[in-house]
């Protein structure tokens, strides 16, 4: 999210209470926008089908469909998002916009191929019919649009356009949904999933819009970010480790005791599914001040740090920069813990005192969960952080190895902690969020105790480039690529030379 940050930058220099709730409302919609429209989203469907007298089996289908589309859609696109951002940084410090859109148009492809394939092959596991299968690949698409489309907007600017698009969204399919409802005789489940494709649809539609007005139509290959995987081999794995730790702990309880069927190989467990949509919201605070705060007044020190190297600075000049640099990063770091600290016990004490009287069916074992898996998050946000600022030193051998300790605690730890019984649950998650938070303190507090000998000493002395298969794809697709363009414009000048002869 550096760009993002960079522009935030500039708002947050007006003065003033309202010029700081509006960057602090630009940063929490750009950041969690999608995320929160998923909460709405399904409170709304909800909604929607109580209104409509839908049966309770109506119901509990279409949770599951889409919150097991909202998570395969999530688990694709991790794979992808940290490799594409590293080439979108890399192509606009080189000053090759146009190198940006093929990337995302290839990107796109590959996850839309890949989705459909599996997921698609999971739903027809699940015997459901037919229509359920189309609408609920027809989501999973729009919601890989909308994912990958939020990692390309850390160069969007235009914020007013971004905060419309989710109000848009949101607003326009609700209400098409209660139309739809009152004036045409469409079965339940269909009419649900379609306004969950609506909305992610128009969302998908006004952030294409958004990001065409940024970028040119683009110019290259659209598999040529693939050699990208092969530069930087940590950040593919990385990004599906993030979320397997993330929700893996959630599919793990789908296969326990309290776990319901509810179709084909479709579970819930909403006696933890629901203390986990709920303490998962205690995050949002700590992405946006990762924002707002950790990357805007960090990042003029890192820059200053590391430009000391390109522009000829003194020993005692870079020894003093990197003090400076260490003790803001330690400063922001302490605040952002600070917060979410803060913001936990918030949540806990406010949702040990409201959300019984909320019709969610909240019960004593639901409300310990919820509070334990509040703690968890908070441990998570925490050691999230922690990993950017790795990726942000180039440490991405040692996020990996943080990112790795997460999945692998998370999902071990739920399932030794499961057979326990319910006043456990949720412990395996935050026991495993402890861990991914030590671990990438101990290995950050490790890199930039060597920070000086990792800068200068860490490179080969020739560069060398890996020649897996990636790279051999992207050049292979460059070339045809590079060929097709040179045979058109030959054609295309074949008609003028007729004439002149």
């Amino acid at each position: 999210m550096a760009g993002i940050g960079f522009e935030l930058k500039k708002v947050f220099k007006k003065k003033g209470i309202l010029a700081a709730i509006r960057a602090y409302g630009y940063a929490g919609i750009v950041c969690t926008g999608p995320m929160i429209l998923g909460e709405i989203l399904l409170l709304g469907l909800r909604f929607t089908a109580l209104r409509s007298g839908a049966a309770e089996e109506e119901i509990r289908l279409v949770n599951s469909l889409v919150t097991y589309t909202l998570l395969a859609s999530l688990m694709i696109t991790n794979i992808f998002s940290l490799v594409t951002t590293r080439y979108t940084a890399d192509m606009l410090y080189r000053e090759k916009k146009e190198r940006v859109m093929p990337s995302y148009w290839g990107s796109v492809s590959i996850m839309l191929v890949m989705g459909w394939v599996l997921y698609g092959a999971f739903l027809l596991a699940c015997h459901l019919p037919l229509a359920y299968v189309f609408l609920s690949l027809i989501l999973l698409s729009v919601l890989i649009l909308v994912w990958t489309q939020v990692n390309y907007l850390t160069a969007i600017k235009d914020y007013r356009g971004i905060l419309i698009t989710f109000a848009a969204s949101v607003a326009g399919a609700l209400i098409l949904g209660q139309i739809l409802r009152i004036f045409a005789g469409i079965p339940i489940v269909i009419l649900l999933l379609f306004i969950a494709v609506l909305a992610y649809g128009v969302m998908a539609f006004c952030f294409h819009h958004l990001l065409l007005r940024y970028f040119p139509r683009g110019d290259g290959s659209s598999l040529y970010f693939m050699s990208w995987f092969d530069d930087y081999p940590q950040l593919g794995p990385l990004g599906f480790f993030i979320g397997l730790g993330l929700f893996g702990h959630i599919m793990v309880m789908w296969h326990s005791g309290v776990a319901r069927q509810v179709a084909g190989l479709l579970y819930e467990t909403p006696v933890y599914d629901i203390p986990a949509l709920l303490a998962f919201l205690s995050i949002l605070v700590t992405t946006i001040n990762f924002v707002t705060s950790v990357e805007v007044n960090f990042y003029p020190r890192y820059r200053n740090y590391f430009s000391l190297f390109n522009d000829g600075g003194s020993l005692r000049d870079i020894e003093q920069s990197q003090k400076e640099m260490v003790r803001t990063l330690v400063q922001e770091l302490g605040y952002t813990a600070m917060k979410q600290f803060f913001v936990t016990v918030v949540f806990v004490v406010a949702g040990t005192l409201l959300l019984p009287y909320l019709p969610l069916g909240m019960t004593e074992d639901m409300l310990g969960i919820y509070r334990v898996l509040c703690c968890g998050y908070a441990f998570y946000a925490v050691g999230n952080c922690l990993m950017l600022i790795q990726l942000y030193f180039s440490d991405n051998r040692g996020a990996l190895i943080s990112g790795g300790s997460f999945a692998a605690s998370t999902i071990l730890l739920t399932l030794i902690c499961r057979h326990f019984g319910i006043r456990y649950y949720g412990m395996g998650f935050a026991l495993g969020s402890l861990i991914f938070t030590l671990v990438a303190l101990f290995l950050l507090w490790y890199y930039l105790s060597h920070l000086m000998e990792r800068v200068l000493c860490s490179q080969p002395v020739v560069a060398r480039k890996y020649e897996g298969i990636c790279r051999r794809i992207a050049e292979r697709a460059e070339a045809e690529y590079r060929k097709g363009k040179k045979e058109h414009y030959m054609v295309e000048d074949l008609p003028d030379e007729e004439e002149e002869e």
